[in-house]
């Protein structure tokens, strides 16, 4: 099941990007193997990011170990590892050691700095990595402190979704020449890809840098969110004219002043008063009074909330595996669907399913390398 039905990716454990990037290849159909530490422990149902993909355990100090792994890289298409610049290489894992093994093999590399400048070897976060991006200074109330928009952008956006496009680019470039690659993927470049449109509104004369001031940061009377009387949330974003009026007309609000819609000026006082006609009434009363419009509405849901909305559940945009209610596999295939997440099994399967004889896996054992 899926469209990567075929790959294989070999995946050193770690935390966020990685897994993340492993994940997505995971639900795509692709055969991934994680690789984790010797006395890790087993992996619980409720880390779900792990999901969908067999995991061995390895001392890779121990030279048996590492061989075992160079002997996986050259079943592999790709393979994605997390760690700072330079330790690969002194595990004797790096992208030279795998790629004389494997000439196509392509070797995916997540950082948040990238693989080389002033901070390669520095510690940091998604916090700090979009800090240098631009995103992490917009985003925030007028006069208010920047506020951090989860992990979203550096870890998920900026750095597995750009880590497993880059290595999908490269596994096709590969069919062609034959040859692999090494795809260094930072998240702090992702990160500031993913600011492209915010560069060209500011380029065009747009975008300020004052938080809270601008069309899509909350500064727009017609984009943000608002309190309802039973103290829960909608979200209101009709940009274009058609649906602006919209907005008004189920809002009840008949002022000239909202005749003027990009007026900049009027933007906080129009604010307050779309705060205080929303405060009227509960959330569930606004979803009656713009259910099935154009008004750009929507309710803002938690997480517990979330995957029973009748848009959710109509597109089955939730699934529950091992008792854990997550998100599902995305995007959709019209002809070779994502495949539906398994619980792992033993070493021992995920290493013959991977081209290992019985005697190899048993004097991996006796080595004590698994």
């Amino acid at each position: 099941m899926g469209p990567l039905k075929g790959i294989r990716i070999v995946e050193f454990a770690g935390l966020g990007p990685g897994p993340f990037a492993a994940m997505l290849f995971a639900d795509m159909g692709a055969d991934v193997l994680r690789i984790d530490r010797k006395g890790a422990g087993n992996i619980t149902g409720t880390d779900i990011l792990n999901r969908g993909r067999q995991t061995v355990a390895l001392d890779l100090k121990n030279a048996n170990a590492v061989e075992a792994v160079l002997k996986l890289v050259e079943r592999a298409d790709g393979l994605i590892e997390g760690f700072r610049p330079g330790v690969m290489e002194r595990l004797g894992l790096g992208p030279d050691h795998c790629l004389n093994r494997n000439r196509c093999l392509v070797y995916g590399r997540m950082t948040g700095w990238g693989q080389t400048g002033p901070l390669a070897q520095s510690a940091g976060h998604d916090i700090n990595y979009i800090a240098l991006s631009g995103a992490l200074h917009a985003i925030g109330e007028r006069g208010g402190r920047p506020i951090p928009p989860l992990s979203l952008v550096g870890d998920f956006a900026g750095g597995a979704l750009f880590l497993a496009f880059g290595m999908i680019s490269a596994m096709l470039e590969a069919r062609t020449s034959g040859i692999g690659q090494i795809v260094d993927a930072a998240m702090l470049e992702g990160a500031i890809s993913v600011m492209s449109v915010f560069y060209s509104l500011a380029a065009a004369g747009f975008w300020t840098d004052e938080r809270g001031s601008n069309l899509l940061d909350g500064g727009a009377h017609f984009y943000g969110t608002y309190e309802t009387a039973d103290n829960k949330w909608i979200a209101l974003g009709p940009l274009e004219p058609s649906f602006y009026r919209e907005m008004l007309v189920l809002l009840d609000i008949d002022d000239p002043a909202f005749a003027a819609q990009m007026d900049r000026s009027q933007w906080p006082r129009l604010q307050n008063k779309v705060a205080a006609v929303v405060k009227g009434k509960t959330r569930d009363e606004w979803d009656a009074v713009f259910a099935g419009s154009d008004a750009c509405y929507a309710p803002v849901l938690s997480m517990t909330e979330a995957p029973d909305h009748p848009q959710n559940l109509a597109r089955g945009n939730f699934i529950e595996l091992n008792g854990i209610v997550q998100p599902a596999p995305t995007p959709r295939f019209s002809r070779t669907p994502a495949s539906v997440p398994v619980p792992p099994t033993t070493a021992e399967t995920a290493l013959a399913s991977w081209g290992f004889t019985t005697a190899e896996i048993a004097a991996l054992r006796a080595s004590d390398a698994l």
